[in-house]
């Protein structure tokens, strides 16, 4: 037990040194854009619910609405791509692992459509009640 300690302890300070600080941070910024650019190039539905971003968002700062509900209509719509990313990179991998149908691996992309589906019907929920409710039928 004191060896593995000894070795990982050893292993860790020489020759898996990990980023820190400013360096870090630039890393990070760098490794977000390209999974941002990745998701934006091979995943269509990111691609439709993008658009659907750059098109309500906007829509949001034009309504006369309290600040609260803009916010909340903006939240809701970032959820949305949020949720979509981390599907996208669920996908990603359990396609890394193998082409061979495997019950985990369906469950895991149908868990992840599931909260996709989920995130989606809470988007229309929301502008429905904030704009449709709130604002034309007042």
């Amino acid at each position: 037990m004191l060896l593995g300690a000894l070795l990982y302890s050893y292993l860790d300070s020489h020759h898996m040194q990990k980023n820190t600080g400013l360096k870090r941070l630039r890393l990070s910024g760098v490794y977000a854009v390209k999974g941002l650019v990745a998701a934006a190039k091979f995943e269509a539905a990111f691609r439709q619910e993008l658009l659907m971003a750059v098109i309500f968002i906007p829509v949001a700062f034009t309504l006369d609405l309290e600040r609260v509900e803009r916010v909340v209509l903006v939240l809701v719509t970032v959820l949305v791509l949020l949720v979509e990313l981390l599907n996208s990179a669920v996908e990603a991998v359990v396609d890394r692992i193998g082409p061979e149908f495997h019950e985990l691996s369906g469950r895991a992309k149908d868990i992840g459509a599931g909260a996709v589906l989920i995130a989606l019907l809470l988007w229309v929920y929301v502008w429905a009640d904030i704009v449709v409710f709130g604002l034309w039928l007042k």
